[in-house]
């Protein structure tokens, strides 16, 4: 086994600190990931674009008089919770774009988007919707999206490298329940189902850091992050707080810690096979990250040693429990 985590499945509650870790890694010099956090040069994947992409074509149709597609309102959760796994499905297309260094070129990245969001729902049983729009109101649509899903695009190509050889690919998503829910979670809510949806290709490779926070402070921070003049943001943008308590006040990555039948893995049965994932947790309870946000030319040498730290501890126990074979598949 190589001692660099070849996949990195960066997992954690909003707001508890994921963006920022991100942020950090992609800070250090080469060698200090090697040596210190054994990570690569990343590559970095994160679902929340598409989410922001989903609530702009939910605004522009409800802005035309009909229904919001994947989103009722700005405040409220998604319309079909297996849109989970369609964010899922989303991350197996862009990691297998990363491995093959694939960088699409469409003719219209609007279009491209909305195959790709219809491709993605059917792929976990949701009913495709952009595709059944009539075909004036797709291109309505389409027009007044073009910029934004051309963004969208040229920061993904951008993030193809040109070989992954040496490097981590870093997959940030958060999944959740409902406050107060009992575990399991049922599908489509939670780790349990999301992971079980990632492709053998990111299974068959990939270990867990899990950042944590409570529900309670995961609601603190994402209140005190959110800039409203910045909703596509990684680093500020905000979550309703009905999204917050409904899809996000409790999780199930420490009942699956708990429940696996291997020390420090997560076990998931998919497809007919069983994974046991690796997994650290990064003690982020008492805040270590939200420095990151401002400009590096401010980052205060106290708060880096302590977030580098926690982080060199967390990847140690990852190294460790890798090292063992308990990542055997």
């Amino acid at each position: 086994m190589s001692s660099l985590v070849d996949v990195l499945l960066l997992f954690a509650l909003p707001a508890s600190g994921k963006s920022e870790v991100r942020r950090y890694l992609a800070s250090l010099r080469p060698e200090q990931c090697r040596r210190q956090l054994h990570l690569g040069p990343t590559v970095q994947l994160d679902d929340y674009p598409y989410v922001h992409m989903m609530r702009r074509v939910s605004q522009e149709h409800r802005k035309r008089g009909s229904d919001g597609i994947f989103f009722d309102s700005d405040e409220l959760p998604m319309k079909e919770p297996l849109d989970w796994g369609t964010l899922i499905e989303l991350l197996n297309e862009d990691f297998d774009d990363v491995t093959r260094g694939r960088r699409p070129a469409p003719a219209s990245a609007a279009e491209w988007l909305f195959e790709r969001f219809d491709r993605a729902r059917a792929q976990v049983g949701a009913a495709p919707a952009l595709g059944a729009l009539p075909a004036a109101r797709r291109k309505e649509l389409a027009a007044a999206l073009e910029r934004e899903a051309a963004e969208l695009l040229r920061d993904k190509n951008a993030g193809v490298p040109d070989s992954l050889a040496g490097r981590t690919v870093v997959i940030e998503a958060a999944r959740g329940g409902p406050d107060g829910a009992a575990m399991p979670l049922p599908a489509p809510l939670g780790y349990r189902y999301s992971i079980a949806t990632l492709s053998d290709a990111i299974l068959s490779r990939a270990s867990i850091l899990y950042v944590w926070v409570t529900p309670e402070e995961s609601r603190r921070k994402n209140h005190e992050r959110t800039d409203p003049n910045d909703p596509g943001s990684i680093l500020h943008h905000g979550v309703p707080d009905a999204v917050m308590y409904g899809d996000y006040g409790c999780d199930d990555m420490e009942w699956l810690i708990r429940e696996s039948d291997r020390p420090a893995t997560v076990r998931i049965e998919t497809r007919g096979k069983t994974f046991h994932i690796p997994v650290a947790r990064f003690d982020n309870r008492v805040d270590k990250t939200t420095f990151v946000r401002a400009d590096r030319a401010q980052w205060k040498p106290a708060d880096v040693a302590a977030l580098h730290a926690g982080l060199a501890e967390a990847f140690e126990k990852l190294a460790r429990a890798r090292a063992a074979g308990v990542a055997a598949r």
